[in-house]
């Protein structure tokens, strides 16, 4: 599997995209970033979601085990028409707030961002000739399980970017909680891929 990154390492590259590194001294100024991997097994949490900010003048930098893409249930049984939504990588400002998933806490969409429509209803992943969708797609950031990791992704994801451990998810939001209180419960989204870093 792909190593997480160094944080220098993540930074450099939004810097390259020309993407915005959020670094205000104040601290928790939340960098939300997903890594998705070159390995397109549909079950597997083989990608990655990190969350990094200054603080005491020193960058914060987490990773953690996650999906960008949706499971295999979702890839045969769109919700959609149109196919099953795979967000598209790029940088996404103010597209989150701290909202609901289903029933509980987590962070909701709430601007526009483009997915691609993957509408064969197989079980593979490719991007490659598939129709742009650019809207609202409730591509939430959430957890699998509430009580345990989970080992496979099945109907965790239809799309969302989707953490693999709830004790990993419930710091994240303890994380967006100072965040919010600090600089307003607006939050951007930065999808990287593995690509990025050879």
């Amino acid at each position: 599997m792909f190593a997480a990154p160094k944080v220098e390492e993540v930074i450099s590259v939004m810097h390259a995209r020309g993407y915005k590194v959020f670094d205000d001294s104040r601290g928790h100024d939340l960098n939300i970033v997903g890594i998705r991997t070159e390995s397109m097994e549909a079950e597997k949490f083989n990608d990655w979601l990190m969350v990094f900010y200054i603080f005491d003048n020193a960058w914060n930098y987490f990773a953690f085990p996650a999906t960008t893409d949706p499971g295999t249930y979702y890839r045969k049984n769109p919700l959609n028409v149109k196919g099953t939504a795979v967000l598209k990588p790029g940088q996404y400002r103010s597209v989150y707030t701290i909202g609901r998933h289903r029933n509980y806490k987590a962070l909701q969409q709430i601007d526009n961002m483009t997915v691609y429509r993957d509408a064969n209803r197989d079980a593979q992943l490719n991007t490659e000739g598939m129709v742009e969708d650019t809207g609202l797609h409730s591509i939430n950031i959430h957890r699998s399980n509430a009580h345990r990791p989970s080992t496979v992704v099945g109907k965790w994801s239809a799309g969302c970017q989707v953490f693999q451990d709830p004790d990993h998810f419930n710091f994240f939001l303890i994380l967006c909680d100072r965040a919010s209180k600090k600089f307003g419960n607006k939050f951007s989204y930065t999808l990287l891929e593995e690509v990025d870093f050879h």
